[in-house]
C-alpha cells in the first residue's frame, strides 16, 4: 500500500531544461548555464547594463500534491508583498510522478529538481487558486523521498518532499 494524498491540489511546476543550455566544455558555458552550480547565470542579452536571467524551461505540467496550511497561508500573502517566510515545502506522491512521466525509469530519481520553477497552484477540478508571481519566483532548492509505504514485501518510493525558496533575481551593472 502506498497511500494517497490527504488534501490534493495542482502544482504548475516549470521544469529547467538544462539540456538544452548547457554547451560543450567545462564551467560556465556561453549559452548561459552554469555547470558547476547546476543552475542559470545572469547575462546582459541586450548591452543595457542590466543583466537578465537565461533560463529554458519544459513545458508546464500540472502535478498532483499537498500543500501544508502554513506554507499555503505564507503563499497566498505573497502578492501583497507581505512575505514573512521565503521557504516552503509541498509533498508529491511517487505514483502520481510516475504516471506524468517524472521519475527516470533507469534510476527511480525524481525528474523535479533543484531550480524547477512554481508557477501557480490549481484545485483539482483545475481551477487557479494563486499564482507565484516571478520575479522572485519559487524555485525548487531540495527534491528528496521520505517514505517508502506501507508494503513490507515490496517496500515502493511514495513521498516526495520538495523545498521550494524565493531566489530574487540579481541585477548588476557590466
Amino acid at each position: 500500500m502506498r497511500g494517497r494524498l490527504v488534501f490534493p491540489f495542482l502544482a504548475e511546476l516549470y521544469r529547467l531544461d538544462s539540456a538544452a543550455m548547457a554547451g560543450p566544455g567545462p564551467g560556465l558555458h556561453a549559452s548561459g548555464y552554469d555547470a558547476d552550480f547546476r543552475e542559470p547565470v545572469l547575462v546582459d542579452a541586450d548591452d543595457d547594463g542590466l543583466a537578465e536571467a537565461f533560463r529554458r524551461e519544459f513545458p508546464p505540467v500540472r502535478v498532483p500534491c499537498q500543500v501544508e496550511p502554513d506554507a499555503f497561508a505564507a503563499l497566498r500573502m505573497a502578492p501583497s508583498g507581505n512575505s514573512p517566510r521565503t521557504s516552503f515545502e509541498l509533498v508529491f506522491h511517487f505514483r502520481d510522478l510516475e504516471h506524468l512521466g517524472l521519475v527516470d525509469a533507469s534510476t527511480g530519481d525524481a525528474l523535479i529538481r533543484p531550480s524547477d520553477r512554481l508557477g501557480a497552484l490549481y484545485d483539482v477540478a483545475g481551477s487557479l487558486v494563486q499564482t507565484v508571481r516571478t520575479p522572485p519566483g519559487l524555485y525548487v532548492t531540495e527534491a528528496r523521498p521520505t517514505g517508502f509505504g506501507l508494503h513490507r514485501r515490496r517496500p515502493r518510493r511514495n513521498l516526495l518532499l520538495v523545498t521550494f525558496q524565493d531566489r530574487p533575481q540579481t541585477r548588476g551593472l557590466a
